[in-house]
């Protein structure tokens, strides 16, 4: 079973913790991703795992051999750098021939293994060309081809789609999705993109300044970050972060929004730890918000569109209610009947609704 460990991996550049104690676990077979902000570790996470980058302390278990010492070229482990890192004065078919070349294979194994790996990536059509007359898709799937030629138990994807257009980066997400089926193989990937982490991992552990906050499915990621960090980096929009101040009169206890006081019954949390005046944080996805009718008993409130933003099938309301800034999602045909400068009731179900505590931004539970 090729399960990977890291065990409290910590590196320095310099003065600079960039990992500080990373743990998790990867499974045989498993499709991670590793999604987190610019400069929060991803990348050097990867280059410990490869070999490419020392570490100050703590462990990494791969197939049950720490890899402490292990050479990288030892390792059974293939990376996919952002950059494609492909060699410009070869074809494609010298190109993916490099690595076996290098393992001295036979030359008509890898002619076949060439020819295989090709025709799985759909890129036989280029075998004779080289890297710079090749489009931004042609060229990644030539990276992909060249790191899982040699058959490595594990493929490391450092932001691979980050140069591509939007329609490949969808075709590309696909295409991962498709190599990790029929290979079987266990791949990490890292990212940025929410987008690319709900759709494509089986899990996926968010980094924030070199620490693992969170691992989870995708379904418990956007249900139910961690923290307001986690709830930052999660959906798209992202949740709606609104300030609450915990109530008590003779109504019962209450969480008083900006715009909206919300019975304790009414929520997913009980009140019952908060003292009356304790500040938390109420988030809602902007999903969760819709338009209202009359008639309706959700919870509802009044605010003003301040900005539309179609997206084809769907369309982004940013609004204005009390001293908050809010947004909802709304199918294209309901949101064409409206426009800025735009009053309208929203109303909403508060259990949909998540806490936060204020201080530390994590979840209440």
């Amino acid at each position: 079973m090729a399960q990977l460990i890291l065990d409290g991996v910590v590196k320095h550049f310099g003065k600079i913790e960039a990992l500080r104690g990373i743990d998790f676990e990867v499974q045989d077979g498993e499709f991670f991703v590793i999604l987190g902000p610019s400069a929060a570790g991803k990348t050097t996470t990867l280059r410990a795992i490869a070999g490419l980058e020392k570490l100050d302390s703590g462990r990494i278990v791969f197939d049950g051999v720490d890899m402490a010492g292990i050479p990288v070229q030892q390792r059974g482990i293939a990376m996919v750098f952002q950059s494609f890192a492909l060699y410009p004065h070869l074809t494609t078919e010298q190109n993916l021939a490099y690595p076996l070349r290098e393992q001295k294979m036979a030359r008509r194994d890898i002619k076949l293994r060439v020819q295989e790996i090709a025709e799985m990536l759909g890129i036989t059509h280029t075998l004779t060309r080289k890297p710079a007359s090749l489009s931004g898709g042609e060229q990644q799937r030539l990276a992909i081809g060249r790191a899982i030629i040699r058959q490595p138990e594990l493929l490391l994807l450092d932001e691979p789609l980050t140069n591509l257009d939007a329609k490949l980066r969808h075709d590309m997400r696909a295409e991962f999705k498709r190599l990790h089926r029929e290979l079987g193989m266990t791949m990490i990937y890292a990212t940025p993109d929410q987008l690319e982490a709900l759709s494509m991992g089986e899990r996926v552990g968010v980094i924030i300044d070199g620490k693992i906050v969170q691992i989870d499915t995708p379904a418990d990621l956007y249900d139910a970050p961690y923290d307001r960090d986690v709830a930052r980096l999660v959906g798209d929009p992202p949740m709606n972060l609104i300030p609450g101040t915990v109530r008590r009169n003779g109504g019962g206890p209450s969480l008083e929004l900006p715009f909206l006081h919300v019975p304790e019954a009414d929520l997913r949390n009980s009140l019952a730890p908060f003292e009356a005046g304790t500040e938390l944080i109420f988030g809602v996805h902007p999903q969760d918000l819709k338009l209202a009718t009359n008639g309706e008993t959700e919870a509802s409130f009044d605010a003003e569109i301040a900005i539309t933003e179609p997206q084809g099938d769907i369309t982004i309301l940013d609004l204005k209610a009390a001293s908050e800034v809010l947004q909802m999602v709304v199918p294209e045909a309901e949101g064409a009947l409206h426009g800025a400068g735009e009053e309208i009731r929203v109303r909403f179900n508060p259990r949909d609704g998540r806490l936060f505590l204020k201080d530390s931004g994590v979840l209440v539970v």
